[in-house]
């Protein structure tokens, strides 16, 4: 029983090929091209005033050095909120709940960021594993304390959303299967836990569409702190 809830965050797989690549770039599939009219139809005016909004709440802490990062970290936002949201549905895989694809996204960008302040500003840079006015005495522990909190940014950032991600679909799981077998008991305290689970259903989108944000600023934080 144990395994069976997990089997919905294996690889899925056709004669043995992984097919991890096919649901990377499925949703991209899903959003309409930009076409050469001079009026649009309202799904892409609408889409394209969703990408203004979402820039510029990306780009508002950045200073004009780090505007020229707007694509990329738009791209991922995009990316990352269609596969949470379409990670939903029933009888889809959702990659994001795999630590290994959350580090392979977070850690490059991570790593860009810092190998852009050690570039442009490399005093201020490393001037943030030493606060200024630290005792003598404490200097050692806080330069090993400052790198660690550095280093393990990276891994934060894939925890953060393979943990909301999983623990979400597991408690979706367990309390429909909890639903489907009370219906023939119970009919009563079936309806009310199929109930709690349109609730949950819904507050799971909105986890989807937050850890995406959460997740895309907290690298344009750690772009801020370097450019």
């Amino acid at each position: 029983m144990n395994l069976s809830f997990f089997d919905q965050f294996m690889y899925p797989s056709l004669l043995g090929i992984p097919l991890i690549l096919i649901s990377l770039l499925f949703p991209t599939l899903l959003i309409p091209s930009p076409n050469k009219r001079w009026i649009t139809n309202r799904f892409s005016t609408l889409q394209l005033w969703f990408f203004q909004l979402i820039t510029k709440q990306i780009m508002m802490p950045l200073a004009k050095k780090g505007h020229k990062w707007a694509l990329i970290l738009l791209s991922l936002m995009i990316l990352l909120l269609m596969i949470n949201l379409l990670g939903l549905l029933p009888y889809t895989f959702t990659p994001t709940t795999q630590l290994s694809m959350n580090l392979a996204l977070a850690f490059p960008l991570w790593l860009a960021t810092l190998l852009t302040g050690l570039r442009n500003q490399p005093s201020a840079s490393l001037g943030h594993l030493l606060p200024e006015g630290t005792p003598t005495p404490l200097i050692p522990a806080l330069i090993l304390i400052e790198t660690t909190s550095l280093l393990i940014r990276p891994l934060a950032l894939g925890v953060r959303l393979t943990a909301n991600l999983t623990a979400g679909h597991l408690l979706i799981q367990l309390i429909s299967t909890a639903s489907t077998v009370l219906l023939p008991i119970m009919p009563t305290v079936s309806l009310l836990t199929t109930l709690i689970l349109l609730l949950l259903t819904i507050l799971e989108v909105a986890v989807a569409m937050i850890q995406a944000y959460v997740f895309v600023l907290l690298l344009s934080l750690y772009l801020q702190e370097n450019i």
